[in-house]
Parts: structure tokens; sequence; C-alpha cells
């Protein structure tokens, strides 16, 4: 079965080979702004800012952009006010879903989503509904042609890691507590073992399957909803078949 790693993984490789650069820029100079303002500049005392700086490198943007956020967050240069804000909802078949975006105008933003969520039989729910069903934790991925799965296993186990995900065939998923999650990335780095993502995720309790005469709407959604400027994070607690996943990455290839 596939679940929300599989298709975080997915968006995730997508992202790093889009042409559009200036779009995935401006979300990155959004999270960067945000998380410099609520946390401080600096990155070593700033997981936030730590993980979304790791992000924007990951997909090439330029540190000058990069610095340049960090100082719009801090008030140092004069720009647009944006703010984090939080969306709960479900999605087709019941799934649970967490939609963090950063925007300029709430208002907007939530009729938008909103908007998404009501063609793809969703909808939005009130603060808490489904928050409950997810908890804060680290997830860094390595590509598996990368590194001996027993020395990566071995590196961050001793690190603190808590977890290891394998149902993804090109990855393998490390899941740390909140406070391990910078000392088992920095045993990986020492180590020399590559990571293509290494970020602070809400991980769901439970899952649900979705049929596969559902698997489609959803994805589907789940697209709607990342590709919309002001979305960064979509985190829900659903599976489907792989031969669902299959159908609907050659159905939009």
């Amino acid at each position: 079965m596939a679940g929300h790693s599989k298709w975080a993984n997915r968006v995730h490789r997508k992202t790093r080979q889009d042409v559009k650069r200036s779009k995935i820029f401006s979300k990155y100079s959004r999270a960067i702004m945000v998380a410099a303002r609520e946390g401080g500049g600096n990155p070593d005392h700033n997981p936030a800012l730590r993980s979304v700086i790791d992000q924007a490198r990951a997909a090439q943007m330029p540190n000058d952009n990069i610095e340049y956020a960090i100082k719009r967050g801090l008030g140092e240069v004069e720009g647009v006010e944006f703010e984090s804000v939080r969306y709960e909802g479900y999605g087709p078949g019941g799934v649970a879903m967490l939609i963090e975006c950063v925007t300029d105008n709430s208002q907007r933003t939530v009729a938008e989503v909103r908007n998404l969520l009501s063609k793809r039989d969703g909808k939005l729910a009130g603060p808490g509904s489904v928050t409950w069903m997810f908890e804060q934790k680290g997830v860094i991925t390595v590509p598996r042609g990368d590194a001996d799965y027993d020395t990566v296993f071995l590196t961050a186990a001793e690190a603190g890691a808590e977890d290891f995900v394998e149902d993804d065939e090109e990855y393998i998923e490390i899941r740390t507590a909140l406070e391990d999650f910078h000392a088992v990335r920095g045993a990986l780095s020492e180590a020399e073992i590559p990571f293509e993502r290494a970020e602070l995720n809400m991980i769901p309790t439970s899952t649900i399957q979705v049929p596969d005469n559902e698997a489609g709407k959803l994805l589907r959604l789940l697209e709607d909803l990342d590709d919309h400027d002001d979305v960064q994070h979509i985190y829900a607690n659903f599976e489907v078949s792989d031969e669902a996943l299959e159908a609907f990455e050659v159905a939009n290839s």
C-alpha cells in the first residue's frame, strides 16, 4: 500500500524537477520570512527556519534569495506581511487533512482552499477537528541507491531515530522525535550519508484505506492544493493501493 509518505516523496521529486522555479522560490521565501519572524533569524537556534532553508537549498534557491527572505522576516527590509495559517478538513473517502499556508490575505486563502476541497468532494472543518489525529515528527529520506541500509540504520538509530519506514522502493524514511531531529540529521551528514528531504512533518497516528474508485479524486485534490501559491504543506492520513497510485501517475505524467 502507498500512503502519504510515498505521495510526499513524489511531490518532493516534482519540486526538484519543476521548471517553474520562480513559483517554488516564492513559496520558500514566504516560509522563510514567517519562520524568521516567529523564531529568529539564526537557523542554529530555529529548527523551523533550518528545515525550510534546507528545503530551499535542495531546490537550488540562491543564497541571496534566502538571506533576503530572512531579512524581510526580521523586519530589516520592508514589504508585504505574511502570516502562517493552518486549515483542517476532510477529503474524498473521509481522509483527514491538515493544510498549512503562508498568506498575506487569510480571507482570500480560506475561500480558495474551501473551493478546492468542495470541487473534489472535500470540506473544511473547524479548528481542532483533525489535528489530534497527527503528531509532529522529524522526517529524513535517504535515496536507497546512495547508501547501504545497515549503515543508514545504525547511524540514525545511534543518534536517536525512533522509526524507519520502508514502503517506498526509492527511499528509506527515517522518523525522529522533535527533539532528536537535528542530532540524527547531523549524524547522517557527518557520516556522509546523502539525504534528499529533512523536515519537520505532521505524521498521522493512524491511516484509512481509500478505495481505488476514490483514490484518483483524492490524489488530484492533493495536487491541486500543492499547486496553490499559498499552500506550503498538506498532511493527510490515507493509504491507497500501489495500483491506484501508479495509474494516477501514468494519467498525469
